[in-house]
């Protein structure tokens, strides 16, 4: 088991930044690799970004590639989301997932109970 907590977002403005946190606690040593994820009103969850909870490697969705850095504190359990130049469509509710590797994939099982990020133009 795995447990998630998210902190940060709000309110922010066109062309401004965001961070958003995600501790996890729990069987942590499992972890392969941890994500973020948005669903913004009206549309599905789409992936936003994730990092591999050892070797640090990463992936961005491109419609935050070179906006958003995604990052990770081992030590404290950790994992960021630095949103930079935000655009009123990257409103949306946030979630942080953690995942695991099987069968090929990364499944991710466990979900933080998602933040509110909304970005006025």
């Amino acid at each position: 088991q795995v447990q998630l907590v998210e902190s940060g977002g709000g309110l922010g403005q066109a062309g401004g930044s965001l961070a958003l946190s995600c501790a996890a606690s729990g069987n942590t040593f499992t972890i392969h690799t941890m994500g973020w994820f948005r669903r913004a009103p009206g549309k599905e969850r789409e992936f936003v970004a994730s990092i591999r909870w050892n070797g640090g490697n990463t992936d961005y969705a491109d419609s935050v590639k070179g906006r958003f850095t995604i990052s990770r504190d081992n030590a404290k359990n950790t994992v960021y989301l630095q949103m930079n130049i935000l655009k009123p469509e990257d409103t949306a509710v946030y979630n942080c997932a953690a995942g695991f590797w099987r069968s090929g994939l990364v499944k991710y099982d466990y979900w933080g109970q998602g933040t509110q990020v909304i970005v006025s133009s």
